[in-house]
């Protein structure tokens, strides 16, 4: 990356004040504090599980509850939540899912080796948490998308330096939480690592199948979770969906059209994945860039699909700012996030009702603009180990340029 004084990646990777610190904790205290105290039991979305966790823990099934979409292995996970009293989660939830997200940043950061003191590092965070209305949602609903907004990064990081094992075992972990990471298997099988990719699909399968015995109804994922997945129209759900599949049918395209252009542009995203993973450049960057183009590709056709999912990617791709190959160098990078404005109102589409429409602008502007990146911009990207950048030297640079000012 570069970091002379007339590029924006310079002035990125300088050493950030005290101030610009003071600002980023302030943002993220308010956003802590205030979630503390307007929800109750660690947000609406973690409710779900640990309810669903407290019905199992009284010799219930948590699949009685539809709206439970997770594997066995995560009513397990959430079964020491479940034995924690309303007022200790009310507090403990908002500030594990800030920590997770300040870590996932904290990784995407060192993926792309940007220096964790530089303005980058305080600005992206404070973007996000500012900036990009999904984050505070994520904070207050308390849903465990965290848990991937924090493994993907972590694998990525893990996987740059060769340790592809332990990242597939993350990867694994993470959807036993939460299936939403399982299309990363794609770039475990791009890569040919077929040690990490059984890791992926083992770990999940064999702790829910673990899990399931302990369970009343040790089936209930496969005969009452999935078919609702595929079938079932849920009015409260379809409100907050983002999908193609679940956007266009409301403005009149008939279902099996809008399924069939969900499935036909998701598979243009992994192809257009397979491409940059095959493509120049840095590799921090091409492991950032295909991995969000293959979860981006899911988020099209996945039901549900809901916009605080964008966190997953977000991170990464900001992250990768320095360096000149980077999608987020584009303009329409930047347009897609528009609509996730906070205090911006957007007539007609203000009410939880038609929120789902600007959701699905930014996913699907997000989405072709990290595909047409892949096929298209990377042509110019350097290649590794030319203009990629090395931080350290670039935080020593700019460090001793800063002095001599």
């Amino acid at each position: 990356m570069a970091t002379d004084k007339s590029d924006i990646s310079g002035w990125l990777v300088r050493p950030a004040g005290i101030g610009w610190w003071a600002g980023l904790v302030a943002v993220l205290a308010a956003l802590t504090t205030h979630t503390v105290l307007v929800t109750s039991d660690g947000g609406m979305d973690n409710d779900i599980v640990v309810d669903a966790a407290r019905t199992w823990l009284d010799g219930g099934s948590p699949y009685d509850d539809e709206h439970f979409l997770y594997f066995p292995s995560a009513v397990m996970a959430a079964a020491p939540q479940a034995l924690l009293p309303r007022s200790v989660l009310d507090v403990l939830v908002p500030v594990g899912v800030v920590l997770a997200l300040a870590l996932g940043w904290l990784c995407a950061l060192l993926l792309h080796r940007v220096p964790l003191r530089s303005r980058l590092a305080v600005l992206g965070l404070l973007g996000l948490a500012a900036g990009f209305a999904p984050f505070a949602q994520l904070v207050r609903l308390g849903n465990w998308t965290v848990t991937a907004v924090l493994a993907l990064p972590l694998c990525l990081l893990l996987a740059s330096r060769g340790r592809w094992v332990a990242a597939g075992a993350v990867i694994g972990v993470a959807v036993a939480l939460k299936p939403l990471l399982a299309p990363m298997a794609l770039l475990f099988l791009f890569a040919r690592r077929w040690g990490a990719l059984a890791l992926v699909v083992l770990v999940p399968a064999v702790s829910s199948v673990v899990a399931a015995f302990f369970l009343p109804d040790p089936t209930g994922f496969l005969t009452q979770t999935l078919p609702f997945l595929f079938t079932a129209d849920d009015a409260f759900l379809r409100l907050y969906e983002a999908g193609p599949a679940a956007v266009l049918p409301r403005l009149g395209v008939p279902q099996a059209l809008a399924q069939a252009l969900a499935v036909a542009a998701a598979a243009v995203g992994v192809g257009c994945a397979y491409r940059r993973w095959r493509g120049p450049g840095p590799e921090p960057l091409r492991l950032a860039e295909t991995s969000a183009g293959l979860m981006l590709s899911a988020f099209l056709v996945s039901r549900p699909s809901y916009n605080h999912y964008l966190l997953v990617v977000l991170p990464l791709l900001l992250a990768g700012l320095p360096y000149a190959g980077s999608v987020t160098r584009r303009p329409w990078f930047w347009l897609a996030l528009v609509p996730q404005l906070p205090g911006v109102t957007w007539p007609w589409l203000e009410s939880g009702k038609r929120r789902a429409f600007r959701d699905a602008v930014t996913l699907c502007v997000l989405a072709g603009t990290v595909a047409y990146h892949a096929v298209r911009g990377a042509r110019g990207a350097p290649r590794d180990g030319v203009g990629a950048g090395r931080a350290a030297d670039g935080w020593r640079a700019a460090t001793e340029g800063a002095v001599r000012s």
